[in-house]
């Protein structure tokens, strides 16, 4: 039982779910009536074991800097109840079943996007991006933003603008979010020497880049309803949620509380899946 824990650990999994609700709601959107049930299913399987493949391939590449990491030195790797070889093949497994249930059962196009996805988040952003530049997560966030595309793609089997809407969404939304468990975490990013934007640029640096995104954030979150996507309770929705974002940030930058980039990093969960759900609720009503 251990042993299937570990494995199920190494796929990120509450990471994982969070991107295939993001999905599901590409989907949902892409759709004037509910798609079968079949094609859900199938799709988030595919999907879901692609992202599996490169949540794993994310901790063998990182797993030196996770063993001297608290948030992550508990993980399986770091503790040597997974060897990195095993994981390995456990990550190709996941990879090539992903990619043959998508290419078989959905659609070539949502094969291509997925695994592209994943290069892109296991190795552009993990091997070259991280160590590269504090920037990091503002240009490997693309990675992260593709789950709604990739929803929608596997009902229409196409690009709509629409769905690009969703992944600018996600892809402001990324930095915001991330940068305040950086900060929270920026002991741990320093002694590895992971060039966070906390580590170099320093927290108040960082909270007012939280700021300005999360500013950008409102104003793209607007676009669903400005290109007729979307209509009224989208609209007071995401003002509501965008608006109580920023006044949790702007706390963030007035407080010298180390607990609160926690408190926003936390909102910052609430705000994706609601603000996805307002778009669910328009859409159907």
């Amino acid at each position: 039982m251990n042993v299937l824990k570990n494995y199920l650990e190494l796929t990120k999994p509450k990471v994982v779910l969070m991107m295939l609700i993001t999905a599901i709601v590409g989907m949902l959107l892409a759709s004037k009536t509910l798609p079968s049930i079949y094609l859900v299913i199938i799709s988030m399987i595919g999907i879901g074991l692609c992202a599996s493949s490169a949540a794993t391939i994310n901790q063998i590449i990182d797993r030196n800097i996770d063993a001297n990491m608290a948030r992550t030195s508990n993980r399986p790797l770091p503790q040597g109840e997974i060897t990195t070889f095993n994981a390995s093949i456990f990550a190709l497994a996941l990879m090539a079943a992903g990619t043959a249930i998508l290419v078989s059962q959905v659609n070539t196009l949502t094969a291509v996007l997925t695994v592209a996805s994943l290069i892109g988040y296991a190795f552009i952003y993990t091997v070259f991006l991280k160590r590269a530049t504090p920037q990091n997560i503002v240009i490997g966030g693309l990675a992260g933003a593709a789950p709604p595309l990739l929803g929608w793609t596997s009902v229409t089997n196409s690009i709509d603008p629409n769905a690009l809407l969703l992944v600018l969404i996600i892809f402001v939304w990324t930095p915001p979010h991330f940068w305040a468990l950086a900060i929270y975490r920026k002991d741990d990013y320093a002694r590895e020497s992971i060039p966070m934007l906390p580590v170099t640029h320093g927290v108040r640096f960082t909270k007012l880049q939280i700021i300005l995104y999360t500013i950008l954030l409102v104003l793209v979150s607007l676009l669903p309803f400005i290109v007729l996507m979307s209509g009224n309770i989208y609209l007071f929705s995401a003002l509501g949620l965008g608006l109580f974002y920023l006044y949790s940030s702007v706390k963030m930058y007035l407080t010298d509380d180390d607990e609160y980039p926690m408190t926003s990093f936390k909102y910052s969960i609430y705000y994706i899946f609601l603000i996805f759900f307002a778009l669910l609720v328009d859409h159907f009503i």
